[in-house]
């Protein structure tokens, strides 16, 4: 075999991947070379969400760093609530990841994503775009029990996948058209899974709640604080920080 032909077959049989992807291999495989064993692990948040950013900000908890992952979360053809928030949250982490691969400061970083989806059995009701699709999703929900799906993604610094399911059961009481026409003006439906944020205005909607009250709200704090502290991260740490500094 001529050099010529032996070095185009060799370019053929590449397997490297990315610069962006082999960096991020790079920190991860170095990282105890490269830092100290009780160095703090770094976070990245693949969301923007206000909620999840004050819920995160209500245990202490600050990510290093924001990467809001923009992906299709229309559902698979017969694709189930559970299936769907599991692909959706590590489609989220691995997008964020990609975003963060090739930036030094945190791209060994873990990276926490969630999706959430409200679903009555099989019927997933997402995020409506237009009043009268929010109108429709309310008058569902009326009088009926549903369920709110988190799936939460902790992706580590080696790209293994730390995966939560989250199910709380919600119930609402019969709504009038006046509520759902006061509730739709109130414009609170916007950008929410089942057209409601029951931390808002629709908190009178709610008859009964079994679960995490917090995996309604968008990010369920048992869970996901049980995640980073397998992981090294000081939460406990920042609370009695947190009461040091407080004068009272």
């Amino acid at each position: 075999m001529t050099a010529t032909k032996s070095g185009f077959l060799a370019g053929l049989t590449r397997t490297d991947g990315p610069r962006r992807d082999t960096l991020r291999r790079e920190l991860a495989r170095d990282r105890a070379k490269l830092q100290p064993i009780d160095a703090r692990p770094k976070l990245v948040l693949a969301s923007a969400s206000p909620r999840r950013v004050a819920l995160l900000a209500q245990v202490g908890i600050e990510p290093d760093a924001y990467r809001p992952a923009s992906i299709d979360e229309t559902p698979l053809r017969s694709e189930m609530p559970r299936a769907l928030v599991t692909r959706l949250a590590i489609a989220k982490a691995q997008a964020a990841r990609d975003q963060i691969a090739n930036d030094r400061d945190i791209a060994d970083a873990h990276i926490l994503a969630a999706d959430t989806v409200v679903a009555v059995g099989r019927k997933i009701l997402g995020k409506p775009e237009h009043i009268e699709e929010a109108a429709e999703s309310l008058r569902y929900l009326s009088g009926r029990a549903h369920r709110v799906l988190t799936g939460v993604c902790l992706l580590l610094p080696d790209d293994r996948v730390r995966m939560k399911i989250v199910d709380t059961r919600v119930r609402f009481k019969h709504l009038t058209k006046p509520e759902i026409e006061a509730y739709i003006a109130s414009r609170e439906w916007r950008g929410k899974a089942g057209g409601y944020a029951i931390q808002g205005l629709a908190g009178a909607f709610v008859q009964r709640i079994v679960g995490s009250y917090t995996n309604v709200v968008g990010l369920p704090l048992t869970e996901v604080t049980a995640l980073l502290l397998a992981e090294g991260f000081p939460i406990h740490f920042n609370w009695l920080k947190a009461g040091q500094l407080d004068p009272s």
